[in-house]
């Protein structure tokens, strides 16, 4: 049996950490791991759970605001709290004379009962410091308190403790993300509204998912141009396909919306950077999936400027069949939110859930100004009921700044009756077929556009383009739904609840200047 097992390795599930720190629990050198004797109690700070001050009798000196002395060096304190100080006159302690500050530390690799209180002097974790007196100052703000106790309360103290376990689930999820491949920037993720963690049931992606029965056919030729704006080859891919290039030369889209993008694909001649890739780039902007503090949920904003018409992100999820997506879209209904986005550029035939598989644009809101806009893309697959639906900024968006796109938009101005909404944040479009709107990745149901008339202007009014437009039985991604699914047209779609007119009108919280109010 040894013989037989000779050479045989298996794979550790525990990590170098957990080994090391098991090592040090139990008094074991092992050199292999680099745990020595000298680095038998190398103890590393997980968080901070409580602060407490004790006077120092003796001495002249005074810190009158309540201030920790931390606090006072102005490289370790956040903006926030730099805020907080300015705006408002921290009342003096009782006692003038200095403190010696103590925090309650949870250890690393340690259960709960070893945690110990150990002067700041000893204590060198800088960012879990800062953390610290960020949630400190945040919970003042919300009990309307200006005084930093010398000792935390009970309700303090606990608060303090969820806050910083609740921000490691968030940084695991982080750092999960960011570890899927095809990311190119970093996505963060950032809860200072309360103690929400990560969706539940939710993998995160960035390339679709196809489903059973789906088959994805890759392309076979490729365009053979050296440089594909200055100097297209039979109109490149775009004019191949009967269209004209759809970028400038700083990767902006120029093509109206309802148009679609002919991308170059990997038979083409033309090497990574070629200006008619850009959707296949992915995200290159760093984004945030924020929790709003206005009852809308997770949101997402971006960390950098983003020019106009610039690529920002894809609508990604696990493609199945209309049949699969109304099966699903019925039990999305009994739980009051879904994720169904309808591909009918040509047909109805495929649908993107974002349910469970999904990325970044499945936290997007809604807005009455939006600052996204949705086209449908062609890279390696030509079918043209399976197009990618991207989102291009249609401003300049600051650092900073939520990114949302209007549930309701329409692309046509004279076919405003095709794009409508039902109460439960779905995305409902006519008995006409199609309208074009962008709904929100988030909870809505939408479609891709009719390829017969992608510039939308003139169109019949009976069959306008849609890029991402609701389905025939749409619902609103990212808003919570509450009544049963819409069907765009009463007469292929059995599971349509009377006409959108009928329904009580959902309230929109987007907050704009020009709020409708509504969201359908």
């Amino acid at each position: 049996m040894a013989e037989d097992l000779k050479g045989c390795q298996v794979v550790c599930k525990v990590t170098t950490n957990q080994l090391q720190t098991l090592c040090r629990h139990e008094g074991i050198v092992c050199l292999d791991l680099g745990v020595n004797r000298k680095q038998m109690h190398n103890f590393e700070v997980e968080y901070l759970c409580d602060y407490k001050r004790t006077l120092v009798p003796g001495r002249k000196t005074a810190n009158a605001t309540g201030v920790p002395k931390f606090l006072t060096d102005v490289v370790l304190v956040t903006e926030s709290i730099h805020l907080y100080l300015r705006e408002r006159e921290l009342l003096p302690c009782s006692n003038l004379q200095p403190e010696r500050e103590f925090y309650l530390v949870k250890w690393k690799g340690y259960p709960d009962h070893m945690n110990t209180w150990e002067p700041r002097k000893n204590l060198r974790c800088v960012e879990l410091l800062r953390q610290f007196w960020d949630d400190v100052f945040l919970e003042l703000q919300r009990q309307k308190k200006t005084v930093v106790p010398n000792r935390f309360e009970t309700e303090m103290s606990s608060y303090l403790e969820q806050r910083a376990r609740h921000r490691q689930s968030l940084q695991r999820w982080e750092t999960q993300i960011n570890s899927v491949g095809g990311l190119t920037k970093r996505i963060l993720v950032r809860n200072r509204v309360d103690l929400e963690g990560p969706p539940n049931n939710f993998t995160y992606i960035n390339n679709y998912k196809v489903g059973e029965g789906i088959s994805m056919t890759t392309m076979a030729v490729g365009c053979e141009c050296t440089n594909c704006l200055e100097n297209p080859v039979g109109g490149c891919c775009p004019g191949v396909s009967g269209h004209g290039f759809a970028y400038n030369e700083c990767g902006q889209v120029k093509v109206k919306p309802g148009e679609p993008i002919y991308e170059c694909n990997n038979m083409c001649r033309c090497g990574p950077n070629c200006p008619n890739r850009v959707v296949q780039r992915g995200i290159q902007h760093t984004l945030c999936i924020f929790k709003t503090d206005n009852g809308r949920g997770w949101g997402v904003r971006t960390s950098e400027r983003i020019r106009r018409h610039s690529f920002v992100m894809e609508y990604v999820g696990e493609i199945i069949t209309t049949e699969e997506a109304e099966r699903r879209g019925q039990v999305y209904d009994r739980q009051g939110a879904t994720y169904l986005f309808d591909l009918d550029y040509v047909e109805d035939e495929y649908t993107i859930d974002a349910a469970h598989y999904g990325n970044v644009s499945h936290f997007v809101n809604h807005s009455c100004s939006p600052n996204l806009q949705v086209y449908n893309v062609f890279i390696d697959n030509l079918d043209e009921r399976l197009p990618r639906l991207a989102f291009f900024s249609n401003r300049g968006i600051s650092a900073g700044e939520e990114l949302t796109f209007d549930y309701n938009m329409q692309i046509d101005p004279i076919d405003v009756e095709s794009t409508k909404m039902d109460s439960n944040f779905s995305m409902t479009i006519s008995p006409k077929k199609a309208s074009l709107v962008t709904g929100s990745p988030k909870k809505v149901h939408m479609t891709g556009s009719p390829k017969k008339d992608p510039l939308m202007t003139g169109s019949p009014k009976k069959d306008p383009p849609m890029i991402g437009s609701p389905r025939k039985d749409p619902l609103m991604i990212g808003s919570p739904r509450k009544d049963p699914l819409m069907a765009g047209s009463p007469r292929k779609d059995p599971l349509m609840a009377g006409s959108p007119k009928k329904r009580a009108r959902m309230e929109c919280k987007c907050g704009t200047d020009n709020c409708r109010g509504y969201l359908f």
